[in-house]
């Protein structure tokens, strides 16, 4: 895909300074720039790199003045950075632009499929599944029976969408994702044995949710698993059976959320962050990277740090403590010594 300065500039209501017929067809770091390539300035410690750049066109805030030449074309805009984000999102619109149905792919007689939609080789759409309108499924999908997913999902390779889900509009899973796989229930026996519990409920994940590359989302016991609008999943995450996740909230990579546990809206969980089973995280909480939460907590936006958890101020302090605890254990040695020695 290849466009002009002038043609980028009629998109992002900007003014050139330089060549507007230079095109270019790939997007770059400023300071790793060719020829052939797009870039941005709004960072001023980055401006060194703009007398200097290979990139053919540079997009600029209009009060950026220039110390000298530069030899790239310029794009002026309010705010570059925005700019840039808005042309990224254009750019990732377009390279994955797909529509129609590849060959080898299965879509049971009772499914319905929506408009303007993609299905790729080696995808399974099963009985009774309901697909909305521009929705993309890309090749390996497996989508069980009696699923429902709204217009304007994309489903990366490999995902797995087990039987009676339901996913709403405006959905990304990523290569790798399996929503409604069994929950971990399994009751133990007299000897020692443990007999598995059905898990016969569902996964319900609302409008506007992104979920990274090899998350698991586990079907509920009974009733749903729920993953409300908005909610943004990296990858690696496992969520448990029954867990409900609020509205907008986001989850780091290898977090793991245990059953039932209710997580509630605008909620940051960092990476590796633990959640103990059947406990209830409060509104607009802030959990810091491998904490271990073993209770709930009901003060809304507070922030969290440790195993066992503890306010982030108060978690902070502590770590300074422990770096000092071997030269107290050194001076607490000594002074003992010395008592010693004055008896």
């Amino acid at each position: 895909m290849q466009f002009t300065a002038e043609q980028i500039a009629t998109l992002l209501n900007g003014t050139i300074e330089g060549n507007p017929n230079v095109s270019v067809s790939q997007l770059a770091k400023i300071e790793e720039g060719s020829a052939e390539t797009l870039s941005f300035l709004s960072n001023p410690k980055y401006e060194h790199f703009i007398y200097t750049t290979k990139s053919a066109v540079v997009i600029v805030n209009q009060s950026l003045v220039l110390q000298k030449a530069v030899n790239c074309t310029l794009i002026r805009v309010s705010d570059a950075y925005t700019a840039f984000s808005e042309l990224l999102k254009i750019y990732h619109s377009l390279r994955n632009d797909r529509s129609g149905r590849d060959e080898q792919v299965y879509v049971h007689d009772t499914a319905q499929i929506g408009e303007r939609g993609y299905i790729g080789a080696f995808a399974y759409i099963g009985r009774e599944v309901k697909i909305g309108n521009d929705v993309k499924i890309y090749p390996r999908v497996y989508i069980g029976d009696n699923v429902t997913i709204g217009d304007d999902c994309v489903l990366f390779p490999g995902v797995t969408v087990y039987y009676d889900c339901v996913i709403g509009a405006n959905v990304t899973l990523h290569s790798g994702v399996v929503i409604g796989s069994d929950g971990f229930g399994f009751a133990p026996q007299p000897d020692g044995t443990y007999d598995k519990v059905p898990q016969i409920g569902n996964v319900i994940i609302e409008d506007n949710v992104e979920i990274g590359s090899n998350t698991v989302v586990d079907r509920a016991t009974m009733g749903s698993t729920v993953v409300r609008r908005g909610v943004k999943l990296d990858n690696l995450i496992q969520v448990a059976h029954n867990v409900e996740i609020g509205e907008n909230t986001v989850v780091a990579a290898q977090t793991g959320i245990s059953g039932s546990t209710k997580v509630g809206s605008n909620v940051i969980l960092g990476g590796q962050v633990g959640l103990v089973g059947h406990i209830t995280i409060a509104n607009g909480t802030q959990i810091q990277a491998q904490s271990g939460i073993n209770k709930s907590i009901k003060e809304e936006n507070m922030k969290w740090g440790g195993t066992p958890f503890a306010p982030y101020t108060s978690h902070l302090r502590s770590q300074v403590v422990f770096s000092k605890l071997p030269s107290l254990e050194k001076r607490i040695a000594e002074l003992e010594q010395k008592l010693k020695e004055k008896q």
